[in-house]
């Protein structure tokens, strides 16, 4: 994570007249506590020269990324293009050099220490530049371009994450296809079984019986559908990604599933059907706005039966106060829109819909494995991941990976999941006196 504060009026470097080279405005403006090795093109280097880690500036372009979007835009700038290269870790999983990185901050250096870097920098390299091909438009224009949240914007959005190729996914999600929080019985346990597991957690917190019927809202590649499909359950799932819609139903034909599984290329407000048995709701709410969660828990109240269960599976933040916008590398590159809050705030909303929240817990120690699980992936396939997509797309989802594992590790954020039942007019209790799941 990267902070910034003021710098010391004296910190600087020979006279003021003087030029200063790459390392030594990193040094300026990390306060002299640069925690790896840091190189650069013009022959500079800073940091300790026994550090296991390294980043290596190998461009001017890299750094007119830097200095023109301070902060971690302007690195994931140059990481992405190539011309931030890091050392002592592989670009599919770089979580040891930014567990290395620690709570860097940059220093806003005093007015005078400022024009001395940007007369060493020189003009060309203070002028921006177009940036990566992979970044997402920024904020404001999103804003005039579009409602945030409106139908075609959350499908568009979508369609920037998970439209980049079924096969990219494949290769990193492995056989379980399932791009959400896995529940590991051990550190030891295989992703899979993890993944097969949380699907069991899921079923089992909804009561699901044959012949009961399951809204999978979110539904990704259809790893929920599928699950309940096999054991009796007629289930259907929605999402707005064509690309994750065509491959579930082809899964689902192959596993003969036709008759009791469907996957619909379709936002979750267009599903006609109610009087579900229970709803899944997998790793949707992060892309809903915190704004809208009174319409969205309203609407899943109105689909199911009285009796009837929601689980509500999604990242949070550790505090209720408010809600946080993803940084500008995450909003730019992986979750255009994202917002996060707090598990307080999610169960308020739940509850005054008219649900009656039953348990709540935290699996964040289990996102940090899974995500430790698809960086392994990546790096293992990485030829194949680049071939499919490219080194820039490759690059940000190594970058994305492993730092939101380090986020998981540190409690920046959780997962947490929320169950909830609908009451009849009578408020009658309509489910066991105790947890009817294996935990």
């Amino acid at each position: 994570m990267t902070t910034f504060k003021s710098a010391p009026a004296s910190r600087g470097i020979g006279g003021l007249e003087d030029k200063l080279n790459l390392a030594e405005i990193v040094e300026i403006v990390t306060g002299g506590e640069m925690p790896l090795r840091f190189t650069a093109y013009d022959g500079s280097a800073a940091g300790p020269e026994d550090s296991p880690f390294g980043l290596n500036l190998t461009t001017p372009r890299g750094a007119t990324y830097i200095a023109t979007a301070p902060g971690d835009l302007g690195m994931a700038r140059a990481y992405v293009a190539g011309d931030l290269e890091p050392e002592g870790v592989h670009p599919g999983n770089p979580y040891g050099l930014l567990k290395s990185l620690g709570d860097l901050h940059f220093e806003r250096p005093p007015a005078l220490v400022l024009a001395q870097i940007a007369r060493s920098l020189g003009r060309d390299l203070l002028r921006p530049i177009a940036p990566p091909p992979q970044e997402h438009l920024p904020r404001w224009r999103r804003i005039a371009e579009g409602l945030r949240h409106s139908r075609a914007r959350d499908a568009e959005v979508i369609h920037h994450h998970y439209d980049v190729s079924n096969e990219f996914y494949e290769m990193v999600l492995g056989p379980s296809m399932t791009y959400t929080c896995a529940l590991f019985e051990s550190e030891d346990q295989s992703l899979e079984d993890a993944q097969e597991n949380k699907y069991r957690l899921v079923f089992e917190k909804l009561n699901l019986k044959p012949g009961d019927r399951l809204l999978d809202i979110g539904c990704g590649w259809g790893g929920m559908v599928r699950y309940a499909a096999r054991r009796g359950v007629k289930a259907i799932g929605v999402t707005l990604s064509r690309e994750q819609a065509e491959w579930a139903q082809r899964a689902i034909v192959a596993e003969g599933l036709g008759d009791s599984a469907e996957v619909r290329f379709s936002d979750y407000r267009d599903v006609p059907e109610t009087g579900f048995d229970a709803i899944s709701s997998i790793g949707l709410t992060e892309h809903i706005g915190v704004g809208n969660y009174p319409a969205y828990f309203g609407l899943l109240h109105n689909k199911l039966r009285e009796g009837g269960l929601l689980l509500n599976h999604c990242i949070t933040r550790p505090r209720n106060n408010g809600k946080a916008k993803a940084g500008g590398f995450i909003d730019r590159y992986v979750f255009p829109d994202g917002e996060l809050t707090g598990s307080g705030r999610i169960i308020t909303e739940v509850q005054d819909v008219g649900f009656e929240v039953l348990h709540e817990e935290n699996l964040r120690q289990h996102y940090a494995l899974t995500l430790k699980g698809w960086c392994e992936y990546l790096e293992a396939n990485w030829d194949a991941c680049v071939a499919e997509v490219g080194e820039g797309t490759a690059r940000v989802w190594g970058l994305y990976m492993a730092g939101s594992r380090l986020g998981f590790e540190r409690n920046i954020v959780q997962l947490h999941h929320v169950l909830a039942v609908k009451l009849g007019a009578d408020q009658r209790p309509l489910t066991p006196l105790r947890p009817w799941w294996k935990a």
